[in-house]
């Protein structure tokens, strides 16, 4: 039977739930069941047993998860010939390459980049909400121009109401996923037009190519070209502020491991940080004479930054969680205006799309961020 995943009362603890996948293949002989973190997770540990579908007795392929009711992830499935998978880079990379979204899924897919496929998104009934991700009726539009500044590409985006300013700005990075893919500027409209944030000039900053390694490594060069060059910039062509308070820098993994610190280094133009599932470990300590977590403690060391932060991070992070949990003890002790939130979900865009919309109407806006710690 061709049925979307099948979630559950687990009848031992109310605070999870039982999600069933199924897949019809006839031709296959196997299904791996990739949900977002998880199965990487078990991957890095060279087992991919626990995420192979087993076959029912009327053809199909399932397999079930215990969840907490709070989850959400992005899940693809990967019917296979022959072996199953391997667990080396090489064969995850093909794995990720062919994985497919689940035919029978009910929620909007998560489009995909460089020729792969979009991703189902499980959400399960406690998972945070999530009213501004997608594009809504009667929204007014603005509008998304690409620009290149210092040989560096940047897709503007303008809100609909774009006057002479000055306006809040976002610089956010990794910008060909967020805009190109991901239509960020759906979500920036509906902030805007709910009155969750004010109007806002977003400059999305191409990361994603070659020089990403050295431009996101706490690159002292990287974060003064996006102060002092693409700031001023903003500010002269489309009105947007100088005030590092309604200046807010933004960024995912390797980006919100730069995000955090642009405002360290740079706080006179980088008054707000929104770091989600920010690479805090960073470097590795064989990279580094100083160890490992460098921009932790020059945060616990340094003087004390004018610098506001929004910082969250998944409960399925295991190579983040920590660390992120050692970013926030540092940020309290030394008295830093510090919105934190740990999510049910891991290194994934289903979520991030969610907690950008979040950590933007907390740092521009009024709002507190739903789940915040305390």
């Amino acid at each position: 039977m061709e049925t979307p995943p099948l979630v559950a009362p687990d009848p031992h603890d109310p605070a999870h739930r039982l999600v069933t996948f199924t897949h019809r293949d006839d031709e296959c002989d196997g299904v791996l069941a990739l949900l977002h973190t998880v199965t990487d997770k078990d991957r890095h540990d060279g087992d991919l047993t626990p995420h192979l579908m087993a076959r029912r007795d009327d053809g199909t392929w399932s397999i079930t998860y215990r969840l907490r009711a709070d989850h959400r992830a992005s899940y693809q499935l990967y019917p296979f010939r022959g072996d199953a998978p391997g667990t080396t880079r090489s064969d995850w990379l093909r794995v990720l390459d062919h994985a497919r979204p689940d035919p029978y899924d009910t929620e909007p897919r998560l489009p995909a980049r460089d020729g792969r496929h979009p991703a189902s998104v499980l959400s399960l009934p406690d998972a945070p909400p999530q009213p501004y991700v997608r594009r809504r009726q009667g929204v007014p539009r603005g509008r998304t121009v690409p620009h290149t500044v210092a040989r560096r590409r940047v897709d503007v985006h303008l809100p609909a109401e774009h006057g002479d300013g000055p306006h809040p700005v976002v610089v956010l990075l990794d910008g060909e996923m967020w805009g190109e893919v991901l239509s960020v500027g759906d979500t920036l409209d509906n902030l805007a037009a709910a009155g969750a944030i004010p109007p806002t000039v977003a400059l999305l900053v191409h990361t994603m190519g070659p020089e990403r390694p050295a431009d996101l490594s706490c690159n002292p060069a990287f974060v003064d070209l996006l102060a002092d060059r693409l700031l001023p910039w903003a500010a002269t062509e489309f009105g947007a502020t100088t005030d590092p308070a309604g200046t807010v820098i933004a960024g995912q993994s390797a980006g919100g491991l730069t995000a955090a610190y642009a405002a360290y280094r740079r706080p006179d133009r980088f008054g707000n940080a929104l770091s989600q599932s920010g690479s805090f470990w960073w470097p590795d300590e064989t990279e580094f004479d100083e160890g490992s977590e460098w921009l932790t403690r020059q945060f616990a060391t340094g003087e004390r930054r004018a610098a506001r932060f929004y910082v969250e991070v998944g409960l399925q992070e295991w190579m983040l969680l920590t660390q992120n949990r050692h970013l926030r003890d540092v940020l309290w002790a030394r008295g830093y205006d510090l919105a934190y939130r740990e999510f049910n979900g891991g290194h994934d865009y289903a979520c991030w799309r969610g907690g950008l919309a979040d950590g933007l109407a907390h740092l521009l806006g009024n709002g507190t961020p739903p789940g915040t710690a305390t």
